[in-house]
């Protein structure tokens, strides 16, 4: 079944099963939304300690080892939480949550309904392209 079929054959859902995959649903698009963000603070902080880096030498030509060394020593090679670095936030968060929570969506929905995704919408698309009294929605 193609995913963008809109004349499709719906799953036969009761309204719990409906609103059970409509809550997964949108709990996964919430899950890669909050990964999209951590991704982004990932670049963030990498492109902070570059600039960091680059004040390094210009520290120590100017005289202020002590400001130089603290850089190298402390700041550049420490992590954001602990000693972790922001690349093994995002790959533990990709690994430990997003991959688990993406597997048991698709799993729940390959149980209720095939395998086919935003069931809501399409229905909801449906009712409203069949109550249109015009087809002016498809120009």
């Amino acid at each position: 079944m193609s995913r963008d079929d809109t004349e499709a054959d719906l799953p036969d859902l009761t309204p719990e099963e409906q609103e059970a995959l409509h809550s997964l649903q949108l709990g996964i698009e919430h899950a890669y939304r909050a990964y999209a963000d951590l991704l982004d603070c990932h670049h963030r902080i990498g492109h902070a300690m570059d600039r960091f880096a680059k004040a390094e030498e210009p520290l120590r030509s100017a005289g202020h080892e002590e400001y130089a060394d603290d850089l190298r020593d402390r700041l550049l090679p420490a992590g954001v939480a602990g000693d972790r670095w922001t690349y093994e936030l995002v790959t533990d968060v990709k690994i430990e949550l997003v991959d688990e929570l993406e597997g048991f969506e698709s799993a729940v929905r390959d149980d209720l309904a095939d395998g086919l995704d935003h069931v809501s919408e399409r229905k909801q698309q449906r009712e409203w392209r069949e109550r249109a009294e015009s087809d002016d929605w498809s120009e």
